[in-house]
């Protein structure tokens, strides 16, 4: 999932969180997750002022942002010194299958290339 400014948003991205209004957070949603954007429901969106949003995968390349290939090897570093410990070995695994979950989708072409 990525949270993306509405302006990088397109028609047939899927909500990954609810969208809230601003001025009533507590409020109910006013879209849902899951939920298949369109044209005129994101001109709604911001008319009603609403920034961003999340949605699911990982669509749009956004400078500064680091490819799965680079959170996979950061990941790697910081396991470096416990690798013989296998319960940390298993924690290991759970963030490396949570990373790449959260970047299904990232089509910019720089998906990792390494097998961690």
């Amino acid at each position: 999932m990525q949270s993306i400014p509405i302006a990088l948003v397109e028609a047939g991205m899927v909500l990954a969180r609810d969208v809230v209004r601003q001025d009533h957070p507590d409020g109910p949603p006013v879209c849902g997750k899951g939920m298949i954007l369109t044209d005129n429901l994101l001109e709604r969106l911001r008319t009603m002022g609403i920034k961003s949003l999340v949605v699911d995968g990982h669509p749009v390349d956004v400078a500064g942002e680091q490819s799965l290939a680079e959170l996979l090897a950061a990941l790697e570093a910081r396991f470096r010194k416990v690798e013989h410990d296998p319960l940390m070995m298993q924690l290991r695994e759970c963030y490396r299958r949570t990373i790449t979950r959260s970047m299904e989708g990232f089509s910019s072409g720089r998906e990792a290339e390494a097998d961690y």
